[in-house]
């Protein structure tokens, strides 16, 4: 599962957070962090997976979300 609409610019990044239900129907928060412009040559891709499991698709993306955020802000 992905909620593309859930992607946002954040301090020069595009944030992508998402969730993927797993088996035993819990939901992992993951994170694609793109520096940069996606479609230029200079941009670096951060992936994240599994960060943490939730009961809610809503709670891992808003966990994934708020990662980011903390993630960006923490590097300058």
């Amino acid at each position: 599962m992905h909620n593309n609409n859930s992607n946002y610019r954040y301090n020069g990044y595009s944030v992508s957070p998402s969730a993927h239900r797993l088996p035993n129907g819990w939901f992992a928060a993951n994170l694609l962090l793109i520096r940069g412009d996606f479609q230029s040559a200079g941009a670096a891709q951060y992936k994240f997976d599994a960060l943490d499991y939730f009961d809610s698709e809503t709670q891992a993306v808003g966990h994934a979300a708020t990662w980011a955020r903390e993630w960006v802000d923490s590097r300058g």
